[in-house]
């Protein structure tokens, strides 16, 4: 990997122009995606026959997956990727419960009520990538923390396949997760669809899940008339070792995220040039072995980068700054620095507990802010299914009490009628 040397403040100045430089707009992606949204809000389900048969090879007779072929994919996944989708969907759920939020109540003063209700959304789409990018684990993660959170309806899009053979896991998934429709459509059409409704899709509330640069594009566009989970961009992970941690495991981890895309960032930061010399040579070994090597090794050439500095404290300074999707740190009793960690999106705390364990099974959710979002904003959660709505009760002696306050902020704001409807009272 590529080496970085300087202060922090020239490294993390690098980092941040090369991330910059990964996700750089497409002013024709986002002008074909404008002209497929508003064909989809003119034609409605013609428009999404016709994109898909366009787009995706298929001519579509149903948009709605039929419950048959749910049924039969139970028949064809395998039993080890069943098992491990129950015990995942389990891990899921025992963690997001803990994230249910309570409302209040209060009475500050005597005729004075006030609140806040916690409200699930009514209805929400899960967007889930087809061919190659087909992860039934995604689909877990993005619809367990919406049935935690108490949302009446979800619906998954996802595209139809060529053959007309959905990913078992996928449909499986889905029905693990209590997704109560799968609609066969993908791309950006599928996002307008749901945001501005169809014959047959249901207008929804909040779209989420990951997908292509269309995908992205197109959630972006539909954001404020529906709500979104966030624009993700290239998968990140990055990695603080020391010489304590296995090489071995360190360029595994590195490689687990760049097989992802030829986008995808890998950073270690260490205090020991010669244990960044032993991972760039595990790299090269591991490389020639991994069967994404086409995906994974422009990525570490081109965005795999390694920072040798001289203390502990610059190299959670770094990586604070670089805010990354995945943190895991590889130092002895590693538990003990997690108060040093200020962004980041997920945590992974020893030599054991390589990313993977949070993508399939701990239980924490796998969507998480990129691109240095992490600095201001969260993984996906119950929280993200739910609104805080806020309520007020006065009684007129509490109002009385109240009104020279009010309409002395209302009359200094020129604001004279809303003076008016306390003086009214």
């Amino acid at each position: 990997m590529k080496r970085l040397t300087g202060s922090v403040a020239e490294i993390v100045a690098v980092l941040k122009q090369e991330q910059i430089a990964l996700n750089q707009k497409n002013e024709n992606v986002e002008a074909a995606v404008a002209e497929i949204i508003e064909t989809i809000k003119r034609d409605g389900d013609q428009a999404l026959i016709d994109y898909t048969a366009q787009f995706d090879g298929v001519k579509l007779e149903d948009l709605e997956v039929p419950k048959a072929l749910i049924d039969e994919a139970f028949q064809r996944i395998e039993s080890e990727v069943l098992e491990a989708l129950e015990r995942a969907k389990a891990n899921i759920i025992s963690y997001h419960e803990q994230q249910k939020e309570r409302g209040f109540t209060d009475f500050p003063s005597q005729g004075v009520i006030r609140g806040q209700m916690i409200v699930p959304i009514e209805r929400v789409a899960v967007y889930v990538p087809g061919g190659t990018a087909a992860y039934p684990s995604s689909v877990l993660m993005n619809t367990l923390p919406a049935k935690i959170a108490g949302v009446s309806e979800i619906i998954m899009l996802t595209p139809p396949p060529k053959d007309h053979q959905f990913n078992a896991a996928i449909l499986v998934a889905a029905r693990l997760a209590g997704v109560d429709k799968i609609f066969q459509i993908g791309g950006a059409q599928s996002v307008a669809a749901a945001a501005f409704g169809t014959e047959t899709i249901p207008q929804v509330d909040k779209i989420v899940g990951p997908g292509n640069i269309f995908v992205a594009t197109a959630k972006k566009q539909v954001f404020g008339q529906v709500g979104i989970d966030m624009i993700a961009g290239p998968s990140e992970v990055g990695v603080i070792a020391d010489d304590t941690a296995n090489p071995a495991y360190v360029a595994a981890d590195l490689l687990s995220q760049a097989e992802h895309d030829k986008l995808a960032r890998a950073i270690l930061v260490t205090n020991s040039e010669a244990f960044a010399q032993a991972v760039d040579e595990e790299i090269e070994r591991q490389l020639r072995e991994l069967p994404r090597e086409a995906i994974a090794r422009p990525a570490i050439k081109n965005n795999g980068r390694t920072i040798v500095t001289d203390t502990i404290e610059h190299m959670f300074d770094l990586m604070n700054k670089v805010a990354p999707e995945h943190l895991e740190i590889e130092l002895e009793d590693p538990i003990k620095y997690l108060g040093k960690i200020k962004n980041a999106g997920s945590v992974f705390l020893g030599k054991y507990t390589s990313e993977p364990v949070g993508d399939y099974f701990s239980g924490t959710n796998h969507v998480l802010p990129t691109n240095g979002t992490a600095r201001f904003s969260s993984a996906l959660g119950v929280h993200d299914f739910v609104k805080r709505m806020q309520f007020t009760y006065y009684d007129q002696a509490a109002l009385q009490a109240a009104k020279p306050y009010i309409t002395a902020l209302a009359y200094k704001e020129e604001l004279d009628g809303h003076a008016k409807a306390i003086e009214k009272r």
